[in-house]
C-alpha cells in the first residue's frame, strides 16, 4: 500500500510540475527579461545586442535589460553568470564567436552545446592604428615587426577572443613576434589605441567604422580574403599581400545571444518568432546596412550548428598555435573538417 501510495504521489508531482511548465511557458512573458552580454559596454556584441533585444521587446511585449558582464577569459564570467541562471526563459547571454574559446581557454567547464544560439549578424576584422602612427601601410608595419620581435604592442579583446585569434595568425603568418595586450572587450582596446597605449588594435570593421571615417584611425589591413570599402576607405586585403595568412584565416564572426538548452521549447518558439521578425524589421537592417554588418538571422540548428564549427576551428585554432592552456580533444571537441 505505502508503494502504491508513493508512486502514486510521484505521478501526482510530475503531472502538476508538467503542468506549472506548461502555465508559465504559456503565460511567457509575464516580466522583463535580462540579457547578460559577455563583453563590455560599447564593443559589437553590446551594440548588436541592445540593438536587437530593443526590436525584440516589440514583438515580446515586455522589456529586456541589457546588462554587461565582461570579465575572466574569453567572455567566461557572462557565460558563467547565464549559465547559471534558471532555464526559464528570462535570462538571454549576449555573446559573440570569441566565447567559444572559454573551455580551451581554462575558464570554464562546459561545451558551447549548452546553449541555443540566436545569430544576428558578422563583420570582419580590420588591423588599424591611430591618425598619429607612424605606420602608413601594412608593408611598413610588417617590416617594423620583423626588425623589433615583440616591440609592436597590439591591443584586442581578451585571451582567446575571435581577434586575439587574427592577431595570432597574423604574427605566424608574417613570421614576425608581436606584444599582445588582451582587453575586456573591443571598446576598451580601440580606446587604447586612440590614447597610444597600444600600437595597433584588431577589432571588427563595425566596431571601428566611425572611427574609420572620422580619420581617428588608419585602416592598414582587413583580414579578408578581399579588400573592403567603409565610406571612401577602401581598406586593403591582408591575405592577399601576405598569403601566409590563409592557413588560419579568415574566421567571420557570429553575434548574438544564447538561451539556456533546458529552457521549454514553447518559451524558445517565442523568443524565435519575435527574433525573426526583429531581424525583418528597418532599425535592424538599417543598423546593420550603416555600420557595416552581414545579418545572419540565425537560430535553431543552423545556429547552433555553426557555433558547434566555430567551437572546433577556434578551439583547434588556439591549441596549434600554442595558446591554448587546455587540449581539445580532452574536451571532446572535434577538429574541424
Amino acid at each position: 500500500m505505502k508503494r502504491r501510495t508513493l508512486i502514486a504521489g510521484l505521478a501526482l508531482a510530475a503531472v502538476t510540475l508538467t503542468s506549472n511548465v506548461t502555465i508559465a511557458s504559456e503565460r511567457y512573458p509575464s516580466r522583463n527579461i535580462t540579457d547578460v552580454v559577455t563583453w563590455s559596454a560599447g564593443g559589437g556584441t553590446d551594440v548588436i545586442n541592445r540593438v536587437t533585444t530593443a526590436s525584440m521587446a516589440k514583438y515580446l511585449g515586455t522589456n529586456i535589460n541589457v546588462i554587461n558582464k565582461p570579465g575572466g577569459v574569453s567572455g567566461s564570467v557572462g557565460l558563467l553568470e547565464g549559465y547559471g541562471a534558471k532555464p526559464d526563459g528570462y535570462t538571454f547571454i549576449g555573446l559573440s564567436e570569441s566565447n567559444v574559446a572559454a573551455a580551451v581557454m581554462g575558464g570554464w567547464d562546459n561545451r558551447m552545446d549548452v546553449f541555443d544560439y540566436f545569430i544576428v549578424a558578422s563583420s570582419p576584422d580590420v588591423i588599424s592604428v591611430s591618425k598619429n602612427s607612424e605606420f602608413n601601410t601594412i608593408e611598413e608595419l610588417v617590416d617594423y615587426v620583423k626588425k623589433n620581435p615583440n616591440k609592436l604592442r597590439v591591443g584586442a579583446g581578451s585571451a582567446g577572443s575571435l581577434h586575439h585569434i587574427n592577431a595570432l595568425a597574423f604574427e605566424k603568418g608574417i613570421g614576425g613576434e608581436m606584444n599582445f595586450i588582451p582587453y575586456p572587450g573591443s571598446s576598451r582596446s580601440q580606446n587604447a589605441a586612440l590614447s597610444g597605449e597600444v600600437d595597433v588594435v584588431i577589432t571588427s570593421v563595425a566596431e571601428q567604422n566611425q572611427l574609420i571615417q572620422s580619420g581617428d584611425f588608419k585602416a592598414l589591413a582587413t583580414l579578408t580574403e578581399e579588400p573592403f570599402t567603409v565610406g571612401d576607405v577602401t581598406i586593403p586585403s591582408g591575405l592577399q599581400a601576405y598569403p601566409a595568412l590563409k592557413k588560419h584565416l579568415p574566421i567571420s564572426q557570429a553575434i548574438g545571444f544564447a538561451m539556456k538548452k533546458e529552457t521549454p521549447r514553447e518559451i524558445k518558439m517565442k523568443v524565435a518568432k519575435a527574433f525573426a521578425s526583429a531581424m525583418e524589421s528597418d532599425e535592424i537592417k538599417n543598423y546593420a546596412r550603416e555600420n557595416h554588418y552581414q545579418i545572419l538571422g540565425e537560430f535553431g540548428k543552423t545556429a547552433n550548428a555553426r557555433m558547434a564549427r566555430l567551437e572546433s576551428l577556434f578551439s583547434w585554432t588556439l591549441w596549434e598555435l600554442e595558446a591554448a592552456k587546455v587540449n581539445p580533444e580532452s574536451l571532446g571537441i572535434p577538429r574541424p573538417e
